[in-house]
């Protein structure tokens, strides 16, 4: 898939766990790792919304795409 998630970059940026993200965002460690690895098939813009409020930044730092 050419969308890739940066959400460990991002989290290591911030020092922050996935069990921290999990609780702040209110969305299930399963979830959120399924997220994390870019095993998702979709997001929906208020978990973008509110992963970035979290971790102050923008939906670009989070998903990148790359052409193959």
């Amino acid at each position: 898939m050419p969308i890739i998630v940066n959400l460990d970059v991002m989290m290591a940026k911030r020092k922050m766990s996935l069990n921290e993200l999990s609780e702040k965002v209110d969305l299930t460690l399963s979830n959120l790792s399924i997220l994390k690895t870019g095993k998702a098939k979709a997001v929906r813009f208020s978990t973008l919304e509110a992963i970035c409020k979290v971790l102050e930044c923008q939906p670009g730092d989070i998903l990148e795409y790359v052409e193959k």
